[in-house]
């Protein structure tokens, strides 16, 4: 967690409305933008496929702020559905959610603005994109109540982080083509894989408060069965650039972003917390060696 708000220079104490804002800032996650940018790294994969290049300028600023907004946005629906689980969880304990200092009502009305103001950067696209942005919505609210029903909210998790990816299809081209759906299916595995690297760091946690994920549904074969996500990633992804008539320069970037999954596992054959949580935040660096080699084969092939 980072720092409360310094002192003012004379020494006074804090305003309130900046200890405020600090608190909506560690509930969005604004000290931890890696969620943002395993969000960020598919929707622009999609922006360069639909584009087959470089985006309409209005486009990529519309659905990058989008990203920003939706995940910080969720982040909030998330705390307020975990509210429950979080103060029994070692990692989120100290969420403002969970320690009391900021209350559900004003989650609430956070999360609608931020939705709001999402929805309103939607609608200067066209028609297709505002109607898929519809579901996305939907997607996004729901998803963080999916723990106490179901062990696969990391799969539910993906179809949410990967619904970008044919709204910037329907935003670029009117449409969404058979190659958006194979991509889609890519980023639901991978996404399925790295959040299943962050319930892994949970699990004994959520095990003592009846929380459920593909951590405790995996169990001992937790393991092989991020191998098979993994695996079932790096086969579509494969596909995506014959599809896609992408050139050597792609797949020597995927075959970079396969190492540093290998690593992962490397570091995380332990199961200890700290480095399940090490091999979920280098999927960062995974998305952009995709992105790198999507962006480089139109910039350079």
């Amino acid at each position: 967690m980072s720092r409360p708000p310094e002192p003012t220079p004379d020494g006074a104490p804090t305003p309130a409305w900046r200890t405020r804002l600090h608190l909506y800032w560690l509930l969005i996650r604004g000290d931890r933008p890696v969620g943002i940018l395993l969000l960020l790294w598919p929707t622009w994969w999609a922006l360069w496929l639909a584009a087959e290049g470089l985006p309409p300028w209005h486009l990529l600023l519309i659905f990058s702020a989008g990203v920003w907004l939706t995940r910080s946005a969720g982040c909030v629906i998330n705390d307020y559905a975990d509210r429950w689980l979080d103060p029994q969880v070692e990692r989120t304990r100290r969420r403002p959610l969970a320690t009391g200092a900021v209350s559900p009502r004003e989650a609430l009305a956070l999360f609608v603005v931020m939705m709001l103001v999402a929805f309103g950067l939607v609608l200067l696209t066209n028609r297709l994109t505002i109607q898929l942005s519809v579901v996305g919505a939907f997607l996004a609210a729901t998803y963080p109540f999916l723990k106490r029903h179901t062990y696969l909210p990391q799969v539910y998790l993906g179809v949410a982080f990967g619904w970008g990816i044919p709204m910037a299809f329907a935003a670029v081209q009117g449409t969404v083509p058979p190659l958006a759906w194979l991509l889609f299916l890519g980023n639901l595995l991978w996404t399925t894989g790295y959040d299943t690297w962050y319930a892994m760091v949970d699990r004994e946690d959520d095990l003592r408060a009846g929380s459920k994920s593909t951590a405790i549904l995996f169990g001992d074969a937790d393991l092989v069965a991020q191998g098979v996500l993994y695996a079932g990633f790096a086969w579509a992804m494969w596909l995506v650039g014959g599809r896609a008539g992408l050139g050597i320069f792609y797949y020597v970037a995927l075959a970079v972003a396969l190492v540093l999954v290998v690593r992962q596992f490397w570091i995380a054959r332990d199961r200890a917390r700290e480095n399940c949580f090490e091999a979920f935040i280098s999927n960062q660096w995974v998305g952009l060696a995709i992105f790198a080699g999507i962006a480089g084969h139109y910039a350079l092939g």
